[in-house]
Formats: C-alpha cells, structure tokens, sequence
C-alpha cells in the first residue's frame, strides 16, 4: 500500500439523512489531498479507531469539492465499522485510503443514471460532473427519498418505489420503460439483482452500460482477491475468469463482466 494514498481526514460535517443513513463531509490536508485526485465512481476505504476492526470499510464517494479539499460520503449502517462512523462528530480525525478503483467514463449524448438504495449516492458526484442531457432514475423501497431533491439541480428526476408510494410501481427498469426514456450511455449503481436488469436492458436496447458493482472488500487495494467478479476475459493477474472488483473496478463495461 503506498504511502501517498494514506491521509488523515478531518470529519467537518455529519447528519442523518433518514433512519440508518448518514451523510459526512471530509475535510483534507493539502499534502494528503485525496479529493484533488478523485473522479465520480471511486471510492475511499475508512479505518476504525476500535482496534478489534482492523479491515477498512469500503465507501462510495458522493460528492467532490477540489477547492475546498473536501470529500461526500453517505452511507447506510451495516455492522459495527458503520456503526461507529456515526456517532463521529465535526473535528474528529478518521484514517483514509484513497481514491481506489476506477471511476465512471464520461460520455457524450444522452445519459440515463440508475441509482438503486444505497447505490445511489455516487451517482450525484457523477450528475454532477456529466452537467447536460442526464436524467437519473433512482429505486427506492417506499417514499423515504433520501438526496431526491440534491439531484434536481442537475438532472431530470424519475422514481421507482418497491411499494409504489412515490412514482412508478416497481423497479428502475420498470420506471425507464414507463416514462419511455432514451439513452445513449446507462450508468448504474445498487445491488446485484438491479444490475442484472440494468445489463439485460442495455444488451436489448444495444446501448453501452457502465456498472458499479457493490462487493465485501478486505484489502481494497487488489492484492487478497477478496472481491472479485466474475469476467468474459480472463485476469492478466490471477489468469482466470474473475476481474477484482476494488481495483480493476469497482465500474465496469457490463459486457466484460458476468452478474
């Protein structure tokens, strides 16, 4: 792991966004600048100060502010590491590696962004920086909308819920068909069974889909292959089928890879 990609972040600013979501500001030292190297679709790793936890945890990056050195993060409680993220408050310090992974391709024409649960925040740094044509599609599970309304500023909005309390019925695919909406490029984030969809529906529509595949990360960095996936070509590094998600990903082409 190199030196350089290690800095100490100072958390500015933190508040729940809903029950269990937390968003957090972080604030950089100018010779440990992760955001000046960040593009959307990357990822920081953020380490625990309880000891007992020694691996980092994986988060999507949510927002880029490069003036102000500064990092986005939103997150959902899943285990004792997030739990712990949480009750942090402006001024304390928290152990960063970053950016790690590749990030979104950014393409001409017209971009349909899927979200879907906690996928969705890094789609906002990634709205964010397409600027023109962006329509984002975001799936939620009942009408708690958390960011909704941030995305408004950047791009034309549709909402899928799972019980159908807040625009379409169903699922992000279902939304897409609804509101008969037209793509060049999908760019998707959100669990497996979404990226299966988003996958099949691109390979119907024959447009280009970039994935970002949520994974279990132990070394994040791309020596354990903890978190691979599965790929039509085979690793120049293991020399079989799998890709690793936190280093030759965690976006891909979602024609390389098999969901």
């Amino acid at each position: 792991m190199a030196d350089k990609m290690k800095s100490t972040a100072t958390v500015d600013s933190q508040v729940m966004l809903s029950d269990g979501i937390y968003s957090m500001w972080l604030k950089f030292p100018k010779e440990q600048d992760v955001a000046s190297k960040a593009v959307p679709g990357q990822f920081i790793s953020m380490y625990c100060k309880e000891g007992s936890r020694l691996l980092p945890r994986p988060i999507s990056i949510c927002e880029i502010n490069k003036e102000e050195s500064m990092l986005r993060v939103v997150y959902r409680i899943a285990g004792q590491g997030t739990k712990e993220f949480s009750t942090m408050q402006a001024g304390d310090t928290i152990e960063i590696v970053g950016p790690l992974g590749n990030g979104f391709a950014l393409k001409e024409g017209k971009n349909v962004l899927i979200g879907g649960g906690i996928g969705i925040p890094p789609m906002l740094a990634l709205a964010k920086a397409l600027k023109k044509d962006v329509t984002v599609v975001l799936g939620y599970r009942d009408s708690n909308l958390f960011l909704k309304e941030e995305f408004e500023p950047y791009a034309k909005v549709v909402i899928a819920t799972d019980d159908g309390s807040v625009g379409t019925k169903g699922n992000v695919i279902d939304a897409i068909r609804e509101e008969e909406l037209e793509a060049d490029t999908l760019y998707a984030c959100g669990p497996m069974p979404m990226l299966r969809g988003v996958k099949a529906y691109a390979e119907e529509k024959d447009i280009l889909a970039q994935v970002s595949l949520e994974e279990k990360m132990a070394c994040g960095i791309g020596a354990c292959l903890g978190c691979v996936c599965q790929s039509k070509e085979k690793d120049s590094h293991s020399h079989v089928n799998n890709k690793r998600v936190c280093k030759d990903g965690p976006v891909f082409d979602a024609r390389e890879i098999i969901l």
